[in-house]
């Protein structure tokens, strides 16, 4: 049977690699479905109520759409480990241009004091994110980790990170709706700034020694800073 190294020389079946491939084209699809719903709902309900880390959270499902689409288009090819630098890379531009956002939104909120209103379909969305998001990435994670790649993996930290937000923005939400504290809504968001820009910088150095080089079915054995899980 013909096999192919992965990881740290374990070998990995032709078949179970096409099988691992599908299944990371199925929870792209699903990440992309989903963050689409998401995105529309959050801006639209963010917009309503002047919540900053309510259209953050829309925005970060956009780029989630962004990221899983490079992922998507990394293994709609042939051979998806040439094509893993630019996916990585891309994951990566995606965590930076939101924590880039979210940083200004939230410090000109903070600034003027702009309060939010209460958003009762924001903290619904924001319940349901951190039920479905967590088996999303972890789901990726695991077949990420068992091909050897790392945009697939980077991928599903930005799924993680959208667990994180949900928790971040449900807190604002739900502490400016029962105490008053108006400033909990910029600051939740500005968590999820900090871990965008801890993530991006992750996906980043994945790129540089994580990533399979062109034709290689091998993660470098001499990564050592878990940017491959």
């Amino acid at each position: 049977m013909t096999t192919a190294n992965v990881g740290a020389g374990v070998r990995l079946d032709v078949g179970r690699r096409k099988v691992l491939q599908r299944r990371v084209r199925l929870v792209a699809a699903t990440i992309i479905g989903y963050n689409v719903l998401e995105a529309v709902v959050a801006i639209t309900a963010g917009t309503v109520a002047s919540s900053t880390a309510l259209v953050s959270f829309g925005l970060d499902s956009c780029v989630e759409v962004l990221s899983a689409a490079a992922i998507a288009w990394q293994f709609s090819a042939s051979d998806p480990e040439r094509r893993e630098r630019v996916a990585l890379r891309t994951v990566a531009f995606a965590f930076f241009a939101l924590a880039a956002y979210v940083t200004v939104e939230s410090v000109l909120n903070l600034a003027g004091r702009t309060e939010p209103e209460h958003s009762t379909v924001g903290i619904v969305l924001a319940a349901t994110s951190l039920l479905v998001m967590p088996f999303l990435s972890w789901f990726e994670r695991r077949t990420g980790r068992e091909l050897g790649s790392a945009s697939v993996v980077a991928d599903s930290k930005q799924t993680l990170l959208c667990t994180y937000l949900s928790a971040a923005v449900l807190a604002g939400l739900v502490l400016d709706a029962v105490l008053g504290w108006w400033w909990a809504d910029p600051v939740a968001a500005l968590v999820l700034a900090v871990l965008a820009v801890k993530e991006g910088r992750a996906a980043w150095r994945g790129d540089l020694c994580c990533a399979p080089g062109p034709g290689s079915q091998a993660v470098d054995p001499s990564c050592s800073d878990g940017c491959c899980g």
